[in-house]
């Protein structure tokens, strides 16, 4: 037992070391790459700040109104008003338990996937869903470490967290895009051809900041992972479970059907493009997706853990205690 609350110890220490240093370093390299451009080009900081201030206006106010986007897409309606008292009682308790001041809003989303999200904004405050097919298909008590997973995020704040780190890769590409069509249309007067070039070359960084931003959302549900093992009573193991049968679920579900709900995947517990053709004993199939070979390279463009990798990480916190 105490061996393996030292493993859970050291792989969290590890867990938020990552996330801390990418944090500093997407920081960092942004900070350098607007000053080398700014000097280089010798762009006047009004301009700098005009696209500094519409990327961030945008990106605020898709989060003050993405909630109510999000519950009407998905049919989100409070979980009581659903017939699903029991989801909201289970928010309610969990919320206790870990703590936090104020428990979210439980709502039911009305979407034929197995799937789970924690989202909410200012104005409408933290709220946690789960859609009907994951209440009514999966025990309760792996609905109940699905949920932990999502409190997770909202004791984290880790939504407010991944809109600030985005905002990043899309000043980056704005102002890219604007050098592009500036230098596009002032031919080689003034510049223009660097200017250009320069466009091009920092949309391109853009895309690469956005591989740093897939690797935090990455980070953030492995984070998530563990507040679910260390509130919910044998968390880690309902929840590899809960994960499986929502990959086997996931697995029957059309591919046109599960990409209509690409926009949101990553507010999901699980990429509902993911999915495993598999029957039988549940705890079977989480040692044999534990035992699949992960693709790093697939990994690396996915908001979402590799799933082996995944089930594996939340091996250490198996035996931790609640």
């Amino acid at each position: 037992m105490e061996a393996a609350s030292q493993r859970a110890r050291m792989s969290l220490v590890k867990l938020r070391m990552a996330m801390l240093g990418t944090w500093a370093l997407i920081t960092a390299l942004a900070s350098l790459l607007f000053v080398a451009v700014l000097s280089f080009l010798r762009i006047p900081l009004l301009n700098f700040y005009t696209i500094i201030g519409f990327v961030v206006f945008f990106h605020v106010f898709q989060w003050l109104i993405g909630p109510y986007i999000i519950n009407a897409v998905y049919r989100a309606k409070p979980a009581s008003e659903a017939g699903v008292a029991w989801v909201e009682e289970t928010v309610n308790r969990l919320s206790i338990s870990a703590g936090m001041e104020k428990p979210p809003k439980a709502y039911v989303a009305e979407i034929d996937i197995p799937n789970a999200f924690a989202y909410g904004s200012p104005l409408t405050g933290p709220m946690v869903a789960v859609t009907r097919r994951l209440a009514e298909s999966l025990p309760r008590e792996e609905v109940e470490a699905v949920i932990g997973h999502e409190l997770g995020h909202i004791k984290h704040r880790d939504v407010l967290f991944m809109m600030a780190v985005s905002i990043i890769p899309a000043i980056i590409y704005y102002l890219g895009y604007t050098l592009f069509v500036s230098g596009a249309y002032g031919g080689r007067r003034d510049g223009g051809a660097y200017v250009f070039l320069v466009g091009i070359l920092l949309m391109a960084f853009s895309f690469v900041f956005n591989l740093f931003v897939f690797y935090m959302s990455r980070l953030r549900e492995y984070y998530a992972d563990y507040f679910a093992a260390k509130t919910v009573r044998n968390g880690a193991r309902n929840l590899q479970r809960a994960l499986v049968r929502i990959m086997m679920m996931s697995g029957r579900i059309k591919r046109e059907e599960a990409t209509h709900f690409e926009q949101f995947k990553a507010f999901l517990i699980a990429d509902p493009e993911v999915g495993i053709q598999a029957f039988g004993d549940v705890d079977s199939i989480v040692e044999r997706v534990k035992s699949m070979k992960s693709s790093g390279v697939v990994e690396l463009f996915s908001t979402h853990p590799d799933p082996a990798k995944r089930l594996r990480a939340l091996d250490n916190y198996v035996y931790s205690p609640p």
